[in-house]
């Protein structure tokens, strides 16, 4: 299902929760009360601009008493197997964010993956996998990417520790094809990618992943991602550590300029290893 059509079905989610609502003679916050979440979040859902949690769509069918509508509904807009259930309201956020920040310790994120890459990756995690299977989680993250043409209006900033750099995957040819096509983006102005060196030693979450999500009229949000596990974080406080901890792991980072020598560095290593074997 396209972005956009998806996005029409939230609006005709947001816009059935509002009638409801108003059916039931309940304010946004009276509501919010109910399903313990706040005024300004049933707002939110009735413009389509956040998704609800499913435990709170459960919630507001008992409130409104409307026969597990808004569960059903919820099921069937969440629903997408190219992705994970972790991970599949994370891409419907990405294509709303006006700003995205990455941090990555160990493989290219998933934006800047090429289908070399991404192939390489898929097979190591499921070395029995169907071709059919292989494709399709190559497509899906390929058609992620495409939020990239267009680019978030604040801008995408991704920052790899140079082990991402470093880990071989998919062979010489497939790193530098995609150490390439990370430089090109940010040559084009579509990315400003930073490098955090092994030299700059430990920093803030080492070993984890982050994403940093901010939107027009929606609070920031952050993900990460664990074993088969992935976790929204949108509490406020938390985002806002979050956010401090990729604050100093930008601050430690190599300059973009001095970034982009070290990936184009890299790129040019294995391409030279690769005519050779």
């Amino acid at each position: 299902m396209a972005n956009t059509s998806r996005q029409a079905l939230w609006e005709y989610w947001g816009a059935e929760l509002k009638r409801h609502r108003e059916n039931a003679a309940l304010t946004q916050e009276m509501l919010g009360n109910q399903v313990f979440v706040s005024g300004g979040y049933i707002g939110q859902f009735e413009q389509a601009i956040r998704r609800p949690q499913l435990d709170v769509a459960i919630r507001i069918d008992q409130v409104l008493q409307t026969d597990g509508f808004f569960e059903r509904t919820w099921r069937k807009l969440i629903d997408d197997q190219r992705y994970a259930d972790y991970f599949a309201k994370v891409v419907e956020l990405e294509a709303q964010a006006t700003k995205i920040c990455d941090f990555e310790s160990m493989v290219v994120p998933g934006l800047l993956q090429t289908a070399a890459y991404a192939k390489a990756l898929t097979l190591a995690g499921n070395p029995f996998a169907t071709d059919e299977y292989v494709d399709g989680k190559v497509r899906a993250r390929l058609d992620r990417a495409e939020i990239l043409k267009s680019g978030p209006q604040d801008g995408y900033w991704p920052i790899l520790h140079e082990a991402v750099l470093r880990m071989p995957v998919g062979g010489p040819a497939v790193m530098a094809e995609q150490l390439e096509h990370i430089t090109r983006l940010a040559r084009e102005r579509k990315i400003v990618v930073q490098v955090m060196p092994f030299s700059a030693g430990p920093y803030p979450s080492a070993g984890r992943m982050v994403t940093l999500m901010e939107f027009v009229d929606a609070p920031p949000t952050a993900y990460t991602e664990g074993v088969y596990s992935g976790t929204l974080l949108d509490d406020p406080a938390i985002v806002k550590r979050v956010q401090q901890d990729y604050d100093l792991v930008r601050a430690t980072a190599l300059s973009p300029e001095a970034s982009l020598a070290l990936i184009e560095s890299a790129a040019e290593e294995y391409r030279q290893c690769a005519s050779t074997t």
